[in-house]
């Protein structure tokens, strides 16, 4: 059941999407299938990689400005890259990324000071051709996305990090953005109503990494 070479799906959305949710129930799918799974996120990673996330989840870049922020963004993705995704590629596995490009594409490009151009010049030094074979973009208003959010931290403590602390508006923003993107790019993004229950959600995400990755899978 392993497939010839390994396949990359990244998994993007605002805040309270049920990313992480939907990572693990597709990871034990896939594993049921009888696939090797590495399931990953962004920022982070690698041992590197998940410094820096701390450091800048934390807001401690902020005080750098804008283009500092996306370097470091930029040199933790080349290091979770060169050390995870590469080599399980390699293998044949599947990779599972919480957050990749696209969110680096949004936040700091579209939403930030620094376009599109910038972005994308340090996205081919840091990841080269090692790019998403699909990209599931699970979509929630922005308004239930916060009230999911302000739950989750309830459950887990969490403090608000850098990006949960901006208001409805940017949120709203955010949701546009990564809309714009699957417009652009719908060969390789496809986007989940994710307002919806976490079961209809599993099954609408299985139909379309079946349909575009897998040669023949049973439906959920």
């Amino acid at each position: 059941m392993t497939p010839t070479r390994g396949r990359f799906v990244t998994l993007e959305g605002g805040e309270g999407a049920g990313k992480s949710t939907q990572l693990v129930r597709l990871k034990a799918r896939l594993e049921a299938e009888g696939h090797e799974v590495v399931a990953t996120r962004e920022p982070g990673g690698s041992t590197r990689a998940e410094a820096i996330r701390r450091f800048v989840l934390a807001g401690h870049a902020l005080r750098h400005g804008p283009f500092a922020e996306l370097l470091l963004f930029a040199a933790a993705r080349a290091d979770h890259v060169e050390r995870l995704i590469r080599p399980a590629l390699a293998r044949g596995a599947f990779v599972l990324c919480d957050r990749f490009i696209d969110s680096t594409r949004v936040y700091q490009g579209r939403l930030g000071t620094l376009g599109d151009a910038s972005v994308a010049a340090l996205e081919r030094v840091a990841i080269g051709p090692t790019r998403p074979d699909l990209t599931l973009v699970l979509d929630v208003p922005a308004k239930l996305g916060a009230v999911r959010a302000g739950q989750r931290r309830e459950l887990t403590g969490a403090a608000l990090d850098r990006f949960e602390r901006e208001g409805l508006a940017f949120h709203t923003s955010v949701r546009d953005g990564f809309l714009a993107i699957a417009r652009e790019e719908p060969e390789r993004c496809a986007v989940v109503d994710a307002s919806r229950g976490p079961d209809v959600v599993e099954r609408e995400i299985w139909a379309e990494l079946s349909g575009r990755l897998l040669s023949a899978a049973p439906a959920l």
